[in-house]
């Protein structure tokens, strides 16, 4: 199930950087800052909840409690990933990586974590 559920994850991450692409390339010029962070951040929640229903199967998580193991996997390497990629790949400093959980600018990274936490076991309950 680790396995399928990294598969999952990895899917979730290509999402992610789409999403940020299309708020760079398309939302901010147009909308702002404020509204493509914002309009960002729910359509990566809704993309992950969308990536949770249709998996959740596959995934075989099949309790409530392998559920809750999966997404806390999926919320640990989401963080390991941002992190890693922020401080190796980006030069960025603590203080830059903690900006988008501040709830400034009309980011809701936070609430998306919480979404990818908790989105394998909505999906299975709803299942």
């Amino acid at each position: 199930m680790a396995v399928r559920a990294l598969l999952v994850w990895l899917t979730i991450l290509v999402l992610a950087v789409a999403n940020g692409a299309l708020r760079e390339a398309l939302l901010t010029p147009r909308l702002g800052r404020n509204t493509s962070l914002l309009l960002s951040g729910i359509l990566l929640s809704a993309l992950v909840l969308l990536v949770a229903r249709i998996s959740v199967g596959w995934l075989k998580a099949d309790s409530a409690n392998t559920s809750w193991r999966v997404g806390a996997l999926w919320a640990g390497l989401t963080l390991v990933f941002e992190f890693g990629f922020g401080s190796l790949v980006q030069h960025k400093t603590g203080s830059e990586m903690l900006q988008p959980y501040l709830f400034r600018d009309g980011n809701i990274w936070p609430v998306v974590l919480v979404v990818i936490l908790i989105a394998p076991r909505v999906c299975y309950r709803v299942r």
